[in-house]
């Protein structure tokens, strides 16, 4: 997702938006609910628990769920955006680290799963290393794996 997709703060939408997030997720919002189901199950009677009692609280419940789905999505793809850069910020800031993983949100399926295989090739090689706390790189850990045996056999 590009940053210039998500609605800006600045805008009506934005702010709007962030504040129904932010209530939504708070105890008055959950309280208020709860009160509304309440009243809604105590005028039962009064209505006869008819088909128009029932769909008062149908509609309602669809409506907004519907509309909380996209509120939901928006906050998700502002906090994963967020978090992406965050881990890029660190990605390109720690001496080492593959500058590759930087926008790996953005690879194709076959790229995460040759990614996958190579830290999993890693994680291998690191069970072998009697060191916890030493860290490398596949060919690093591949390297010293071999002078290891090497040593071994002498």
């Amino acid at each position: 997702m590009n940053p210039s997709e998500i609605p800006s703060n600045d805008s009506f939408f934005g702010r709007f938006a962030e504040r129904i997030t932010k209530f939504s997720g708070s105890t008055a919002a959950f309280v208020g609910a709860a009160g509304t189901v309440v009243v809604w199950a105590a005028t039962g009677p009064l209505f006869h628990y008819s088909e128009t009692w029932q769909l008062v609280i149908n509609t309602g419940t669809t409506i907004i769920t519907f509309l909380m789905v996209f509120l939901i999505q928006r906050a998700q793809n502002k906090d994963s955006l967020v978090l992406h850069l965050k881990l890029n910020e660190l990605i390109a800031a720690t001496r080492g680290a593959s500058n590759r993983l930087i926008n790996a949100q953005d690879f194709s399926e076959k790229e995460i799963a040759t990614l996958h295989n190579f830290y999993c090739r890693l994680v291998e090689l690191a069970k072998q290393d009697a060191d916890l706390g030493k860290t490398h790189s596949v060919e690093e850990a591949e390297d010293n794996h071999s002078e290891k045996l090497a040593a071994h056999e002498e």
